[in-house]
């Protein structure tokens, strides 16, 4: 589309024209992706980051801060010493993310309060006992 819009015509009114000269002569059929639904993170709204949000989707990565971040850790670290074959293993899974948790509590957050303590390894021990007599 080399063509210069002539002086004193609408602007509107002339790319109107472009493309229903395009459609007339079927540069619109057979396009990628026509007939098929826009992917569901296509927003309503123009985000200048779009492509950086869906790489970061994409690899599963997030942006949160440290403390925020490590609570997410402890608490899928608490599932997965229930949810663990051994009790080695849940003492491995809990003395990992209590060594986590403490270094955090020693550093000034850089974020919002941890708001999280070391769990009792015992305790876990015994929960995840009950739990798997349950069963």
């Amino acid at each position: 589309m080399t063509e210069r819009k002539p002086p004193g015509v609408d602007f509107g009114s002339w790319v109107d024209k472009q493309i229903r000269d395009a459609e007339a002569r079927g540069e619109f059929d057979r396009l990628p992706g026509a007939g098929r639904p826009l992917p569901p993170d296509v927003e309503s709204t123009y985000d200048e980051l779009w492509w950086v949000k869906r790489k970061m989707a994409r690899e599963g990565l997030s942006v949160l801060p440290p403390a925020l971040a490590l609570r997410k850790e402890a608490e899928d670290a608490l599932e997965a010493a229930y949810a663990a074959p051994s009790e080695p293993m849940v003492r491995r899974i809990i003395g990992e993310i209590n060594g986590k948790i403490r270094e955090m509590m020693f550093k000034p957050p850089p974020g919002p309060p941890l708001g999280k303590k070391p769990y009792d390894v015992e305790d876990v021990v015994r929960q995840w006992r009950e739990r798997r007599a349950g069963r």
